[in-house]
């Protein structure tokens, strides 16, 4: 049985952002862990009275099971740094850089790791007509969990309408973005360290999608990745770089594209760094620190044993 752990957690999860379920799952996921470890926890569903909740708990450390908007975009971990408690991954400039992916993509291309061409946009403009040719990705500037992604292919005449929905709720801008054709590959980063990579396979998903990453047999993670050693190395470095640049701490997840198909250009795209990577039972993540021998509990140990302020 785990010794008794005297520091006392408090996982956050839930929020009001667009991935609220998938926030909860994962909170509840490191929440059960964490007691696992001897932790005593505190499980918080954030709401905008969370400054007063946790001024009144008084956590050691908070671990931030928040993902998108309010969680992973900065907000959270500047009330954490003005209540002064200490907390679990990126901090309050990278959380907001790394959320929103227009700047990222600035950020990371001045630090030598190849994007893909894009154009920022309202959705009214997005939806009036090509911006880039065909096929394209549109995307919000701030959602994670591929809410809101639309891929326009080749041979249509129009962008999708569906941006000028009345209750679109991602936010007015949105980007557009080259479509990188080949493989989905992952590579987390642990502190200073990159994990190993994952080749995603979405099971009939044209990407991707929420389905993908969330329903039980909605992708299918090879690990490590079956790819040419090169790509495998540079899949790391590049993640590594990314973390880095970005200015992220604890856990963070870069996603990339590979052009392997007959004919393609070979090259490797980073299309977003994750500074909130989810943590649920069929999430990335755990998959590639228990390969690299970290049980889930003792990722929850990590990264409660590396929070801080100032970060």
């Amino acid at each position: 049985m785990t010794a008794r752990d005297t520091r006392h957690v408090a996982v956050l999860m839930g929020g009001w952002a667009a991935e609220r379920e998938v926030s909860l799952r994962s909170g509840a996921a490191c929440a059960a862990a964490l007691e696992g470890e001897g932790f005593r926890v505190t499980r918080v569903d954030v709401g905008h009275d969370v400054g007063a909740r946790l001024a009144d708990l008084k956590p050691d450390v908070a671990l931030n099971a928040l993902h998108g908007r309010g969680g992973e975009d900065g907000v959270i971990q500047g009330v954490l740094e003005t209540l002064r408690i200490p907390y679990t991954h990126s901090g309050v400039l990278a959380s907001a850089l790394a959320m929103d992916k227009g700047r990222a993509k600035t950020v990371l291309a001045a630090a030598g790791i190849p994007v893909a061409e894009d154009r920022v946009v309202t959705r009214q403009e997005a939806a009036a007509g090509h911006l880039l040719p065909p096929p394209y990705v549109v995307k919000p500037v701030a959602e994670g969990s591929s809410f809101g992604v639309i891929i326009v292919r080749e041979g249509q005449s129009h962008p999708s309408q569906e941006l000028l929905r009345p209750d679109w709720p991602y936010g007015e801008r949105v980007m557009v973005e080259k479509y990188v054709a080949g493989r989905e590959l992952t590579c987390a980063v642990m502190g200073d360290r990159a994990l190993d990579v994952i080749d995603i396979r979405t099971s009939g998903q044209a990407f991707y999608d929420y389905e993908s990453k969330y329903a039980k047999g909605g992708s299918t993670h090879i690990l490590p990745a079956d790819v040419k050693p090169n790509i495998y190395r540079l899949v790391q470095e590049l993640s590594l770089r990314a973390h880095q640049a970005l200015g992220c701490r604890g856990v963070s997840r870069a996603d990339f594209r590979w052009d392997d198909t007959p004919g393609g250009t070979g090259d490797l795209i980073c299309l977003e760094v994750n500074t909130q990577p989810g943590m649920t039972e069929t999430s990335l993540v755990p998959e590639m620190a228990a390969y690299a021998g970290f049980s889930f509990g003792e990722l929850m140990r990590w990264m409660v044993e590396d929070a801080s302020c100032d970060r």
